[in-house]
């Protein structure tokens, strides 16, 4: 029998004895239930003394942590009950603060009655056009205060919004207007000639462009601000209440792979902005500095819903600008600012100025920050609190690091124990990433320091840990894992291998599957792959994302079939420029005679991936594109150059 469980059973009934004798005033039985005690407590601090010291140690974290998540759960629960909206709760906002700011965007101050007013004007224009609850309308435009009244009024009608990148062509531009089965999309003149490009395959998408010019708009396109001009401001009378379940956007996410996917938002998930905003501890007198595109979830979602329904100005700029970031922050006096790891990377490598520390920023928040970077950039720019958050558009497996511990996504409070977690990490084959499952049927949760996939498990009916998935129901149950830690329950599988230390820190490892990270964009490897194919005369051609040292993410390497050599490099190079955007074109390119496959016919990328595109370890001929125009092969010189950052690309 274990001495310690041995020690632990004589002190348990040894102290009830001495209890009953010191009830019943024997004397002397007070010290011989304080030996009792000790022995009882003595194997319990030999086992678990150094969990029990980290406990405490981090406690005021865990605290603070619990604190914030319970009121924002609170406040969640009343938005449910009360069947709230977006566009209700902003309506309240307006009608107690018309003239607070709500977005500055080059040097003018839109109120929130200013936003609403347009937003009213917006409802206007598609209501008499006779768009109605459940109607989809696309918007592709570059980040202004308009981009947000456009779905706001929108969805006063019950129109669901379909944010489109900016940087989609062609068939990927195509796919998703056709996915989302979309009335409609209203876009900026700059974006004309990408419409231009395939409006003879959306013959039943009515066109509205903001217009420049009164009468610039030509035949069959409808000048929106023209409408608008002629719109009332008056709050829109619907037939159908918008309620809190009903779709609010729809956010393109590329998924595991194929061509991006279309993410349900539904007014309960944008609702979920109070989460942050009470763990972030955002103050009513901040203000954002938010340079993230909008069509994403942390610009679109976190930095538009902290104006939206908490009243925090927002700061928006067009696009990111290196030079411009510090000297916005400060121009502004912003209090808060956001970022995606490639951004503090490009901060980072920027000459040094006196505008970096002359900021007011007491907090960054965002995603992707490398761990290399974390400390040094906190140092040079003087920010008091980096927040990083794990999460994604459509899963339910969402975390942050509380505390700015440097390199950690986020964390999990020690004070809770971790069955009541709504995430977890469980096992994972290394090769296939299908979940390891034990003798039970049941997952297996890893180990502290031992990676494997992170997972949400879902719970109907509270938005926070819901799954509402994509439009496309298929792409939606290969998201969903079974029989996880009980039977019949059900998970969220992030497609991400992560790792959680001792404190509850967890950290971010490897992204699986067929989807990679590149300049703040994901790369879904179908796509590209099929583009390549079809530039490339069908070749076979496989996709995958390979680190560079220094780069934030990975970058996107082709290997493609040609055992002949008679690719045409010149065309492939232009044929990718025309039809992906600049952060889905495959910066190497590695020639090879065969692929490897599966039993079911599946490429194989992991040995690929490993190899990279060093010259010493692989015998086939690589290429780098150099300067978006051409591929040129990959000497040792030139790989030399590559990794040691003295060629940017």
């Amino acid at each position: 029998m274990d001495v310690k469980l041995l020690l632990l059973t004589l002190g348990i009934i040894g102290a009830m004895v001495a209890t009953v004798a010191t009830r019943f005033g024997f004397p002397g039985f007070n010290k011989i239930a304080q030996i009792f005690l000790a022995l009882v407590l003595l194997p319990v601090l030999c086992r678990f003394h150094r969990k029990l010291y980290i406990i405490f140690k981090m406690l005021p974290r865990d605290v603070i942590f619990l604190y914030r998540a319970i009121s924002a759960e609170l406040t969640m629960k009343g938005q449910r009950r009360n069947n709230m909206t977006v566009t209700k709760i902003f309506k309240k906002r307006v009608e107690r603060y018309p003239t607070k700011p709500c977005f500055i965007f080059e040097d003018r101050i839109w109120t929130n009655a200013d936003i609403n007013n347009y937003s009213n004007q917006v409802a206007s224009v598609f209501q008499k056009a006779g768009y109605v609850k459940g109607d989809a309308v696309a918007l592709m435009m570059l980040n202004r205060p308009e981009y947000v009244a456009i779905w706001l009024g929108l969805g006063k009608l019950g129109v669901v919004t379909a944010l489109i990148n900016t940087n989609l062509r062609l068939q990927s531009l195509n796919h998703c207007l056709r996915i989302a089965a979309v009335k409609s999309i209203i876009y900026l003149e700059e974006y004309s000639s990408a419409i231009d490009d395939i409006k003879a395959s959306i013959p039943g998408v009515e066109r509205y462009k903001v217009c420049t010019k009164p009468g610039s708009c030509e035949d069959g396109v409808h000048d929106l601000n023209q409408l608008l001009s002629e719109a009332s401001t008056e709050e829109p009378i619907v037939k159908e209440e918008i309620g809190y379940r009903d779709k609010l956007l729809y956010i393109y996410t590329s998924g595991t792979s194929g061509l991006p996917k279309v993410a349900i938002v539904p007014n309960s998930r944008f609702l979920l902005v109070v989460m942050p905003f009470n763990l972030l501890g955002l103050k009513s007198n901040d203000t954002l500095y938010n340079p993230n595109p909008l069509y994403h979830t942390a610009g679109g979602m976190l930095g538009v819903g902290f104006a939206i329904l908490n009243g925090i100005p927002t700061v928006l700029r067009a696009k990111f600008s290196v030079t411009a970031y510090w000297t916005d922050c400060i121009k502004y006096n912003c209090t808060v600012s956001q970022y995606i790891g490639e951004m503090c990377r490009y901060l980072l490598n920027a000459p040094h100025r006196p505008e970096d520390t002359a900021h007011r920023l007491r907090l960054m928040f965002g995603n992707g920050m490398r761990p290399q970077i974390w400390s040094e950039f906190v140092k040079r720019f003087n920010i008091n609190r980096i927040t990083e958050f794990y999460g994604s558009s459509e899963g339910n497996a969402n975390i942050v690091n509380l505390d700015g511990r440097a390199g950690a996504v986020g964390c999990v409070p020690l004070i809770v124990p971790r069955s009541f977690h709504p995430v977890a990490i469980i096992r994972v084959n290394n090769e296939t990433y299908e979940p390891v499952r034990g003798p039970n049927g049941l997952c297996i949760r890893a180990d502290i320091n031992e990676p494997g996939m992170f997972i949400g498990l879902i719970k109907e009916g509270n938005a926070s840990r819901e799954f509402n998935g994509y439009l496309d129901k298929e792409a939606s149950k290969k998201k969903i894992i079974e029989n996880v830690f009980i039977k019949g329950d059900k998970a969220f599988l992030t497609g991400d291998i992560l790792i959680q230390d001792e404190y509850g820190y967890i950290y971010f490892k490897d992204r699986v599957g067929d989807t990679f990270r590149w300049k703040g964009e994901n790369v879904a490897t179908a796509e590209v792959e099929g583009v390549i194919s079809n530039i490339a005369g069908q070749r076979d051609a496989t996709v995958y994302g390979v680190q560079v040292p220094g780069m934030e993410g990975r970058a996107g390497m082709a290997a493609i079939v040609d055992p002949d050599s008679l690719l045409d490099f010149k065309a492939l190079a232009e044929g990718l420029e025309k039809a992906l955007p600049a952060y889905a074109r495959p910066i190497f390119l590695r020639i090879v005679k065969e692929l490897e496959m599966t039993g079911t016919f599946k490429l194989k990328k992991i040995n690929l991936q490993k190899e990279g595109f060093d010259p010493s370890k692989v015998q086939d001929k690589m290429y780098f594109l150099s300067g978006n125009k051409e591929y040129v092969e990959i000497t040792p010189e030139l790989y030399q150059e590559i990794i040691s950052g003295s060629r940017k690309f």
